[in-house]
């Protein structure tokens, strides 16, 4: 009997060491948790002096993605027997300096993406990839300081398409204004003198014009999290079909040191495109900018992100 009690002791005993051992871990896990949570907010207090300090920024970032399938004697669908394939990526950059009294701040952004369709049992299909997205961007903004918030500015802005009819059309805006930055990484461009010239073969559709430019930029990172909205806009004082914005938005969350997954998405709206598109058909869509359909243009692209 009294083996069979120190026995049931000695276990009890183990079995108290152990939850002991245990709380005592995980009070230790607790205070490292702590320790490395406030060893954090010091790194980010430390890098928000580096940065706030005046000199040039760059960075860039992006989203790659694609995907491809084959298919043999699938005949629930029209072409059972295929190979298909997309692949896109995206890339924004920027280069910016900040000093007292001026700033100067480059930005770039290229958006491309390829497609194929080979239907197998078609010896006239097209199996090869194609054009499918086709953007690029890039701008210049100077800007003289008349306080912390507000300067006077002058901007050029380049935008047209690369891979296929590089520049027709194209388009170059110039101008000068007011830039104002109410809040960190927000720049808010108002220019009333800009001239939106329009290199294009088809000089009947397309014409440039004075007007005003609009230009508004949003680029942060927030821990995992970047993103950037920019707004480009031209309102014409001759026509408003002469007018045109482009809106382009990018999200990235990193998963593992500069991977992650990234989303695109653009938005546009341009008459003088959207008629020389419609010219083109056969038959033709419209005649005029009077019985134009005019349908917002959209873009997006899901996939894996990169930033450096």
């Amino acid at each position: 009997m009294k083996k069979a009690l120190l026995a049931i002791t000695f276990f009890i005993g183990i079995i108290y060491v152990q939850a002991q051992t245990l709380e005592e871990l995980k009070e230790t896990l607790a205070v490292q948790k702590d320790s490395l949570k406030a060893a954090q907010e010091r790194v980010n207090t430390t890098q928000g002096k580096i940065d706030a300090f005046p000199g040039w920024k760059k960075g860039a970032f992006g989203t790659i993605g694609g995907s491809f399938s084959n298919f043999s004697n699938w005949y629930a669908q029209k072409s059972p027997n295929n190979k298909a394939g997309s692949i896109g990526f995206t890339a924004n950059a920027f280069a910016n300096l900040d000093k007292e009294t001026f700033f100067w701040r480059n930005a770039g952004n290229i958006n491309l993406s390829w497609i194929r369709f080979d239907d197998k049992d078609n010896p006239n299909d097209n199996s090869k990839f194609r054009e499918a997205t086709d953007v690029f961007n890039v701008s210049s903004l100077y800007g003289h300081k008349l306080s912390e918030t507000f300067a006077l500015s002058g901007l050029g802005e380049y935008r047209t398409t690369i891979l296929n009819n590089f520049n027709n059309p194209g388009y170059l805006d110039m101008g000068v204004g007011a830039t104002w930055t109410p809040i960190e990484d927000l720049v808010v461009v108002v220019h009333p003198l800009n001239y939106n010239l329009v290199f294009s073969k088809t000089d009947a559709v397309y014409k440039s014009s004075y007007g005003t430019k609009i230009l508004v930029d949003y680029t942060r990172q927030i821990d995992a999290v970047s993103f950037k909205t920019n707004l480009s806009l031209f309102q014409s004082y001759k026509s408003s079909n002469l007018s045109n914005w482009t809106w382009n938005n990018s999200f990235g969350y990193t998963l593992w040191k500069m991977i992650g997954v990234g989303f695109d998405i653009g938005l546009r709206n341009n008459k003088q495109e959207a008629l020389s598109y419609a010219l083109a058909q056969t038959p033709a869509e419209a005649t005029s900018f009077d019985d134009l359909d005019n349908k917002l243009q959209t873009y997006w692209v899901l996939g894996l992100s990169y930033k450096f």
